[in-house]
């Protein structure tokens, strides 16, 4: 990894594509679990690998991961997408007829499994802020302990008690029968 970021911060555009690849995802669920469409998200992680290119020249290590690099700059265009005031209430079609409406997608199951993450998503949002990276890196992006400690610059050991005091206060906060 860090070869491609060396490489990358001295104009190579294939490793700023090699790691544009491996990061997209993170980045995306990232955004998406805290501005709620498609349409934001993309807009947002779009703008996201735009400043890293452009920044990647100043980019240096500081024992933590490109990722975490990349989730920050993330995190600051969030910020102030949602402190500017362009987010707002609004629906697109593409995002009502992005599901299919065939099989496991019957509109009844979608509406049920939307109104469940609706409810989880709401009560994640309601944790402290170490509590909501915790279990959004450990459980919705599916890092590692050791992955989620070195993106929030903890210890391993902080990690698993910060995500248990995290279940907790969930579990606490969600009706017993929710899903």
């Amino acid at each position: 990894m860090r070869e491609l970021v060396l490489r990358a911060k001295t104009g190579d555009t294939e490793a700023f594509g090699v790691l544009y690849d491996r990061y997209l995802e993170l980045v995306y669920r990232y955004i998406y679990f805290r501005v709620g469409t498609h349409a934001q998200t993309e807009d947002l992680t779009s703008e996201t690998f735009l400043r890293a290119l452009r920044g990647i020249s100043d980019f240096t290590w500081q024992g933590r991961d490109f990722g975490a690099w990349l989730v920050t700059i993330a995190r600051n265009l969030v910020t102030d997408h949602f402190k500017s005031g362009r987010n707002r209430l609004e629906v697109t079609t593409a995002e009502v007829f992005d599901r299919p409406l065939d099989g496991p997608h019957i509109p009844e199951n979608a509406v049920v499994t939307n109104m469940v993450n609706e409810r989880v998503m709401q009560a994640i949002k309601q944790l402290g802020p170490e509590q909501q990276a915790c279990v959004i890196f450990r459980f919705l992006h599916g890092m590692s302990l050791a992955e989620t400690a070195v993106a929030m610059g903890k210890k391993s050991g902080a990690i698993k008690a910060l995500q248990f005091r995290a279940i907790k206060a969930l579990a606490r906060s969600l009706p017993k029968d929710l899903g």
